[in-house]
């Protein structure tokens, strides 16, 4: 099973599946600055949690493009809120809970 622990018996990974970060006074910087290095760096999946709005904003389809702070921006911007599920690309049969991401 790709992830599991013998998977990185030689090294550790060199990139990440997901991406979540937790946002109240960092809102801004999250999504400019570390959405775009997420996106240069590949990562296919980058998740906000929004603690003000109560809510996942959910960046997906990262590209090269002038109005990203490092050249790179995600195209799809998802918002999903109390009562709805979010499904990571990497485990599209593992549907989460908004309710269990937020306080």
């Amino acid at each position: 099973m790709p992830g599991s622990w013998r998977d990185f018996r030689e090294a550790h990974p060199c990139s990440a599946a997901l991406v979540v970060e937790v946002a109240d006074a960092s809102l801004e910087y999250d999504r400019d600055r570390k959405g775009s290095l997420c996106a240069r760096a590949g990562i296919a999946d980058y998740w906000i949690v929004n603690l003000s709005a109560g809510s996942i904003e959910v960046y997906r389809d990262g590209a090269r493009s002038d109005k990203g702070l490092y050249g790179w921006v995600y195209r799809a911007v998802q918002h999903y809120g109390r009562g709805q599920n979010v499904t990571p690309l990497a485990a599209p049969e593992r549907a989460i809970a908004v309710d269990d991401l937020l306080p």
